[in-house]
């Protein structure tokens, strides 16, 4: 009895047994059982249509450069960092990086027209002005207005189309000027025309909004710096947001070394020289400066960072709008500026203009106490001279030509000024 009372638990022992070696030998090595590393995935950030100003097309500047931002070749500077964050949308412009092989970097600006606040009361203005609602489709109310429906129809950009825009570019347009903008507008094909054929409705109404805020980016693309006119390289606009190449204002560099000022200073007056005296016979001129208006390459070249406030006189052709013409006014008139605001006779402009105003706002902060004391005596001479100005034109005139032989010495020439280096080392022309 005792041997078949043990023998079965024996059996069912050895069963047990042998049932833990078979699992053991079945089972998979502990390194086989932990889970393979999740593949980490690169954080991006969604664009919002509100934050780019996509959902207010086509009441916009353009989507050329939308595909950039989307596709991450165009980053604000913190998004080289691992923490993906888009600066706060109020601001006015914000640096960045753009790239056209994810590998090398280029430091770029990303600017809009006025501020969103601005912006936002300016399309209040639209909807309670033209729908009396505070909110609607910004696109369906001005498709209503006159001013619309005569460029939808319109063939040929002319001056009646563009009269009473804010702009001091169109103040005193010439055909020619128009016909310009049309046949390097950016925001669409080339097609090398001066008619509007190529333009679709919703082409013609960002380019009469763009003109309309703010026409720094126009100005950019019909005069660019690959033909030598000293403005930043235009890259592309998305919703209400334009991107130019880097600049740093004139501002960053009123503490600059002497010499560094003294370059700034030869190049801004040769920039206004060349602004009143081109090959187009275009004559440029400021309605105001100030310490934004100009700005710095890396390698220390000066050029015009915000065209905001250039008007342009066509000496070749002259401006067809006199007068009342000049004075007509619509919903158009009034998106950033005081609709009250009196505009400048197109006869009342002065060449010295933007010299004068150079001379008072900008270059005693950029010369002042920088030279020795006799120098600095002859400086500030010559400022005061230029600044007191528009009783002797060719005084003014005299008293910049001496400034800028005066200063054109005190200059270096080292790698800080890439522009000119070492080019400057071999011609008397630096």
């Amino acid at each position: 009895m005792g041997r078949w009372i043990c023998c079965p638990c024996s059996r069912a022992a050895d069963s047990w047994m042998l049932l833990l070696v078979l699992a053991a030998s079945c089972s998979p090595s502990l390194e086989a059982t932990v889970s393979p590393p999740v593949p980490h995935i690169k954080p991006s950030y969604s664009f919002g249509r509100t934050f780019l100003g996509l959902d207010k097309c086509n009441a916009c500047i353009g989507t050329s450069i939308c595909k950039k931002f989307f596709k991450e070749e165009i980053r604000f500077d913190n998004w080289l960092s691992s923490r993906l964050k888009l600066p706060p949308s109020y601001l006015l412009s914000y640096s960045g990086n753009y790239t056209d092989d994810a590998k090398s970097w280029r430091m770029v600006d990303i600017t809009r027209l006025t501020t969103k606040y601005q912006h936002d009361q300016a399309d209040k203005r639209i909807c309670t002005a033209l729908l009396k609602t505070r909110t609607c489709s910004l696109e369906r109310a001005l498709r209503r207005t006159a001013r619309v429906q005569k460029w939808l129809r319109a063939k040929r950009l002319t001056p009646d189309l563009v009269q009473g825009l804010p702009s001091p570019m169109l103040r005193c347009p010439s055909q020619r000027l128009l016909d310009r903008i049309v046949r390097r507008y950016a925001e669409v094909p080339d097609a090398g025309s001066i008619y509007m054929d190529h333009l679709t409705e919703r082409d013609k109404l960002r380019l009469l909004y763009t003109l309309a805020v703010n026409s720094h980016p126009i100005l950019l693309q019909i005069f660019p710096d690959v033909e030598g006119w000293p403005f930043p390289r235009y890259l592309g606009s998305c919703g209400r947001l334009v991107v130019s190449a880097s600049t740093r204002p004139l501002r960053d560099f009123f503490g600059a070394a002497p010499e560094v000022a003294a370059d700034l200073a030869v190049q801004l007056l040769a920039v206004l020289r060349s602004m009143g005296t081109n090959d187009l016979n275009y004559f440029f001129y400021f309605t105001h400066v100030d310490a934004g208006t100009f700005g710095v390459f890396s390698n220390g070249h000066l050029f015009i960072r915000d065209a905001s406030t250039l008007g342009i006189i066509d000496r070749e052709e002259g401006s067809p709008l006199t007068g009342d013409q000049q004075e007509h006014k619509d919903i158009f008139s009034c998106l950033t500026v005081d609709c009250q605001s009196a505009a400048v006779s197109c006869n009342s402009i002065r060449e010295e203009q933007s010299l004068v105003m150079v001379c008072r706002e900008l270059l005693p902060k950029l010369l002042g106490g920088k030279f020795l004391r006799a120098v600095q005596e002859e400086v500030d001479g010559f400022l005061q001279h230029c600044a007191d100005g528009f009783t002797d034109d060719q005084g003014i005139d005299g008293a910049v030509a001496k400034l800028a032989e005066l200063l054109k010495p005190l200059r270096s020439c080292d790698a800080r000024f890439a522009y000119r280096y070492p080019d400057c080392k071999y011609s008397d022309k630096y």
